[in-house]
């Protein structure tokens, strides 16, 4: 596809913008990918209740204005010069609004937050729940379609909107009367964007985003209208569901000065994924940040787990449809914020030496569950805890403790990857904040016993939105002209292993994983209902 405007110069660029759980970011790219200008702010999440967590939508939105105008002030560059703008953001964080006045019916509710836990464990131990997988079972049976032994095996979780959603339907009245009279428009954050962007123009979101809501069916691509059915969830709130590379029009004048045309909207452990071209089968992306997300390429297939990993839609651009599966851990740097909070040291990039100083953890193991677990155990209920606590314990030993757990939890998902997809592994790139951490990347290197690869810059999810952006206008022209502007990456080998075959993994932590294992299965199920 050709540019919008009058050809590319070397002037033009691409704007990409991710908003994350702890902040929102905008990074301008040139030709080379290279970054030109950028701009971030906070997001702010709110408590009201224990177990709630939430986000203001109009400070979402304000800060969105705010670092795509401050970023493209730091390049020094004008906003006539934007090609395109690209939208990363979290998922399964969503709020409800009026269709014509946009104002929320609530704030936003985070994909972290735990209220509707009780009601998707009671669900799955219910009989409906037992009645509709036995069905399915058989179905399958008889059928052998992949879509049937995926229903078989259906479980609800926390993380998925599907019973946060039913709650909001529940106790919020304004969303129960919009809904009866058609007004009531759903959505995760890149829909209410664009609904803000285009002035109510546009209730849409893509492939990506949708397929990360636990209400879509991967393998028909559209919303599951016999989920929505059984949990009384009405399909009208719904928003359109687009390719991940698509037209959603232009932002309106009003808020840049001139419309930008908005280009792609993508979820962001998918457009990390793509943002570290692992574009092939095979293909596995660890994103280290608040939580920790593993995915690997599947090619045009959806994966069917029996441990808890979920089949994404990875992307869908034009015809082409690639799916991932996805494992995550959800407390990753939020263990690491806790224990800054917590004074054990001072500057997050003084861990790693930290954790070096000592020859070991001193016996501590150190559970991280702020969020309950995930996959492949799958309990909302576990909490966080340290054991194993001595006299003779330092701040440098609780230190290794806490990223040691942030590795092994990296090792559970992958085990349980190899375990369940049967794909060779190609490749291994790491990203996130907590990627920057060399203890937690060797360690995660020595477990897995083979090569992990860094980039230098760990902000993938932004530079993948741009790449769908600017693969669709045509700044850049294929994936392979992408591939080759990944910059060189940091390596980290197993130990002893001098070249990037894989190994068997480091030995000498078995006791230390059993010792954590055995921690773990203390801290489940302990908030009881």
């Amino acid at each position: 596809m050709g540019s919008r405007r009058n050809g590319f110069n070397k002037e033009s660029f691409i704007l990409s913008v991710d908003v994350g759980t702890t902040s929102i970011r905008c990074h301008v790219y040139d030709k080379e990918a290279e970054i030109r200008g950028s701009c971030s702010t906070m997001v702010v999440p709110l408590y009201p209740e224990v177990g709630h967590v939430e986000m203001d939508p109009e400070a979402i939105w304000e800060g969105f204005i705010t670092v795509v105008k401050g970023a493209v002030q730091d390049a020094g560059v004008h906003m006539h010069q934007v090609e395109a703008l690209g939208i990363s953001t979290q998922r399964g964080t969503f709020t409800t609004w009026d269709r014509t006045t946009g104002i929320p019916f609530h704030n936003f509710i985070s994909w972290q937050d735990q209220r509707a836990a009780d009601l998707a464990k009671s669900w799955n131990r219910s009989c409906t729940m037992t009645a509709i997988q036995s069905v399915m079972k058989v179905l399958y049976f008889f059928t052998r379609q992949k879509r049937l032994l995926a229903a078989s095996r259906l479980v609800f979780s926390p993380q998925h909107v599907t019973f946060r959603l039913v709650w909001a339907l529940t106790h919020y009245k304004q969303v129960r009367q919009a809904v009866t009279k058609g007004s009531c428009c759903f959505g995760t954050i890149d829909t209410w964007l664009l609904f803000k962007l285009t002035k109510g123009k546009v209730h849409a979101t893509d492939y990506s985003n949708a397929s990360a809501t636990g209400i879509f069916d991967a393998f028909h691509m559209c919303w599951s209208g016999f989920l929505s059915s059984v949990v009384s969830i009405p399909l009208s709130i719904f928003p359109k569901v687009e390719n991940t590379s698509y037209d959603f029009g232009f932002t309106d004048p009003s808020i840049f000065g001139v419309p930008i045309p908005i280009m792609s909207v993508i979820a962001d452990q998918q457009a990390a994924m793509f943002g570290e071209c692992c574009f092939d089968v095979g293909d596995v992306k660890i994103t280290m940040g608040t939580g920790t997300f593993m995915n690997i390429n599947t090619g045009n297939k959806p994966h069917t787990s029996s441990a808890g990993l979920y089949p994404l839609v990875g992307w869908k651009i034009g015809s082409e449809v690639v799916y991932l599966a996805e494992g995550n851990a959800a407390d990753t740097g939020t263990a690491i914020k806790w224990a800054q909070e917590l004074e054990l040291f001072s500057d997050v990039q003084e861990t790693s030496d930290m954790a070096y100083s000592v020859d070991d953890s001193d016996g501590v193991c150190f559970v991280p569950s702020f969020n309950g677990l995930q996959a492949p155990l799958n309990d909302p209920k576990a909490c966080a805890s340290l054991m194993g606590l001595k006299p003779s314990t330092t701040k440098s030993h609780l230190v290794r403790a806490i990223l040691e757990s942030v590795a092994f939890r990296n090792k559970q998902l992958y085990d349980t990857t190899l375990r369940e997809t049967h794909f060779p592994i190609t490749k291994i790139r790491v990203d996130g904040g907590v990627s920057s951490n060399n203890f937690v990347m060797q360690l995660t290197a020595d477990l897995f016993g083979r090569k992990v690869s860094r980039p230098h810059h760990y902000e993938m999810s932004c530079l993948g939105a741009a790449f769908v952006a600017g693969l669709g206008v045509g700044y850049w022209r294929s994936r392979e002209e992408l591939k080759k502007l990944q910059r060189a990456d940091d390596a980290f080998l197993p130990k002893g292993v001098p070249s990037s075959s894989a190994c068997s993994p480091s030995r000498e932590y078995i006791p230390v994983i059993q010792r954590w294992e055995k921690a773990l299965r203390r801290s489940m199920n302990w908030y009881k209902p």
